[in-house]
């Protein structure tokens, strides 16, 4: 027995690095300065576990929190640090930088608002991805770029992917929010996100056709259908499955290609958990395939 656990210490010792520090990184309290929106904005980033004994670049998978929590939402209740690892040493992943961003501070929502006034969508692309991309070793092109997130962050998922094609080669939005489904969803929706809903029509309809995830699927240019790879996951249980079916049957009709899940399920951090190893590998598969 004492030879068995000698030779096994043995063998440990001699394992390469590499293979014995099989873990990521996590960081949930870092923050950027923020011109567009005037102060400190906080985020949490995974790092692949051999990030800090390589000199590559890696891909990079924008992973969006719901509405209620911050940037450490993923972390501490979607287990991102050991589910990516255990995909990535399974081979079912490529090792890849996690960004996860505070959408709860100051104003909830990725989206600018109706006035123009807290525009956290233009932070994201004009400061955040940036930053990113600057400070980290981060691919920058499109084929290397994904976005996904849950809830409220499904519905930034849909929105950054439906606004800006160019930028990511997949999108993930799971249980996500799809935006007010007619124009005249609009106020209410902005109060249900606690958004002063005293707007001109003109700043309505703008909002709803920048908004609604209807809306920009039936309106998507043809040269634009095949450009980003969607993976679109909602429980049968979920309280906006109407929305995502309503989303799944728009693309059919429009031939957007999109893969879309109906698991058995509700909104609940049990049923993303589930969901991120196949994100993972779906995007995984999105950065190999051109």
């Amino acid at each position: 027995m004492k030879k068995q656990i000698m030779l096994l210490l043995l063998a440990c010792i001699m394992l390469p690095p590499a293979i014995l520090a099989q873990t990521g990184k996590v960081f949930d309290n870092l923050s950027l300065p923020s011109k567009i929106l005037k102060g400190e904005r906080k985020f949490a980033i995974y790092l692949p576990p051999d990030y800090e004994t390589s000199q590559r670049s890696y891909p990079v998978m924008y992973l969006l929190h719901g509405a209620g929590d911050d940037q450490t939402g993923w972390i501490q209740f979607g287990e991102v640090l050991s589910i990516t690892d255990k995909a990535i040493r399974e081979g079912k992943a490529t090792p890849m930088i996690i960004v996860m961003p505070d959408a709860n501070t100051g104003r909830r929502g990725y989206a600018n608002d109706i006035k123009g006034e807290w525009r956290y969508e233009d932070f994201f692309f004009q400061e955040l991805i940036p930053f990113i991309e600057k400070t980290y070793r981060a691919r920058s092109e499109k084929r290397y770029r994904a976005v996904a997130g849950l809830s409220m962050g499904g519905e930034g998922t849909f929105t950054y992917a439906l606004h800006h094609p160019e930028l990511f080669a997949a999108a993930c939005p799971l249980s996500a929010a799809t935006g007010p489904l007619v124009l005249e969803d609009v106020t209410r929706w902005m109060q249900r996100r606690g958004q002063d809903s005293i707007a001109t029509d003109a700043q309505i309809k703008a909002y709803y056709e920048r908004q609604s995830v209807l809306y920009l699927v039936n309106n998507m240019p043809d040269d634009k259908k095949k450009a980003v790879r969607w993976y679109i996951d909602c429980g049968d249980d979920d309280f906006l499955f109407e929305g995502n079916s309503l989303v799944h049957i728009a693309m059919r009709k429009k031939e957007i290609p999109h893969e879309f899940r109906i698991r058995d399920g509700g909104h609940s951090w049990g049923y993303w958990r589930t969901a991120l190893p196949e994100v993972l590998d779906f995007v995984s598969a999105s950065f190999h395939q051109f």
